[in-house]
C-alpha cells in the first residue's frame, strides 16, 4: 500500500494511492498515528480498502499532501551513513552510527515551502531513504529488525551547516529548524519496495543535479540503524529513522554552495516517488 495524509496543515484527512489514483479513506476513521500503527493498522486498512473496493472518493490533484505519517513521537536521522559523504565533508566514516533528532516542529509535508531560518546563511539539501517504524521497538536483534518496519519514504534532512557546525553543541540545532523535514509524498510499506538496499536516491537545485547516490552505499545498513537505536531507547509505532544522504551537499564543494529564496529544490527516490520545495526566507509570503 502507499499511504497519503492530504488537506491543509493540521486537518490532514487519511489517503492511499491505488493505481496511480489518490483516493480518500478518511471513512476507515483513523489517521495514520501510533495508534493505527500499534493496533495492525495497516492489515485493517488493508481489509477495508477490499470491503469498499470500487466506492472510494477520489482526490483532487490540487489537493495540498502533508507528511504520510501523523506526527511521530521522535525522527531519528543517521549522519555520515554513506563513504562519500564523509569525504566530501572533510570527516572520517564513523566506527558506529552518528545520531542525531530533528524537532517534530520540523516535519511538514512533501511540497511545503521550504523557510529558511532567521540569519541563517548555509542552509543546505540532504536527499535520504526515511523509515517508518511499525510496532514498539526494544533491544531488537538485527535479524528481526524486518519486521518492525511499516513502510519508507522520502526525506529531505535541511541542514543549517552554521548552526550545525559551528556553533557549540549538539548538531541538532542545524537540523530541526522549520521546515527542515519534508517528507512524502506517500509511505510505501516494505511489498511496494523491492530491494532497499540498491535504490537510487537524486536531488537537483533549480534543475541542476545535485546528488544521485544508492543506499547500497549505506555504511550501515537498515536492519542494523533498527537493533542499534533500539539499544539506545524504545522506537515506538510512526517513528521515522531516516538514513543518510550520499555525496553531493551544497557543504561539501568548492565553494561552498547554500540555498537562498526562490530556489526550487526537487527529489525523489526509486518507488518513493517525488517531492519539491520552493524556498522562501523567513516571513516571506
Amino acid at each position: 500500500m502507499k499511504l497519503i495524509r492530504y488537506g491543509q496543515p493540521g486537518q490532514e484527512k487519511p489517503g492511499v494511492i491505488l493505481h496511480e489514483q489518490r483516493y480518500d479513506v478518511s471513512a476507515f476513521g483513523e489517521d495514520y498515528n501510533e495508534a493505527f500503527f500499534a493496533t495492525d493498522g495497516l492489515a485493517r486498512l488493508a481489509q477495508f480498502l477490499k470491503e469498499n473496493d470500487g466506492r472510494l472518493a477520489p482526490i483532487a490533484e490540487t489537493e495540498r499532501l502533508g507528511p504520510p505519517v501523523a506526527r511521530p513521537s521522535k525522527i531519528l536521522c543517521i549522519g555520515l551513513n554513506y563513504a562519500d559523504h564523509a569525504r566530501e565533508t572533510g570527516a572520517t566514516p564513523p566506527p558506529e552510527p552518528v545520531l542525531f533528532m530533528k524537532s517534530t516542529t520540523a516535519y511538514v509535508g512533501p511540497n511545503d515551502d521550504l523557510v529558511i531560518p532567521r540569519n541563517s546563511v548555509k542552509t543546505d539539501w540532504e536527499v535520504e531513504l526515511a523509515v517508518v517504524i511499525g510496532k514498539k521497538a526494544s533491544y531488537v536483534d538485527e535479524a528481526d529488525a524486518h519486521q518492525y518496519i511499516a513502510g519508507y519514504a522520502l526525506h529531505n534532512d535541511v541542514s543549517e551547516r552554521e548552526f550545525q557546525l559551528e556553533r557549540s553543541g549538539t548538531w541538532d540545532k542545524g537540523k530541526g529548524c522549520d521546515t527542515f523535514a519534508p517528507i512524502g509524498p506517500f509511505m510505501a510499506t516494505p511489498d511496494e519496495m523491492g530491494d532497499v538496499d540498491n535504490l537510487r536516491l537524486w536531488l537537483s537545485v533549480n534543475g541542476q543535479l545535485m546528488q544521485d547516490g544508492t543506499t547500497a552505499n549505506l555504511i550501515f545498513k537498515i536492519p542494523f540503524l533498527i537493533s542499534y537505536l533500539s539499544q539506545f531507547m524504545t522506537l515506538l509505532p510512526g517513528d521515522i529513522i531516516s538514513t543518510g544522504t550520499p555525496a553531493g551537499v551544497g557543504l561539501g564543494m568548492n565553494p561552498p554552495v547554500y540555498l537562498k529564496p526562490g530556489d526550487v529544490v526537487e527529489l525523489g527516490i526509486d518507488g518513493l516517488g517525488t517531492s519539491r520545495q520552493t524556498v522562501k526566507a523567513y516571513g516571506q509570503n
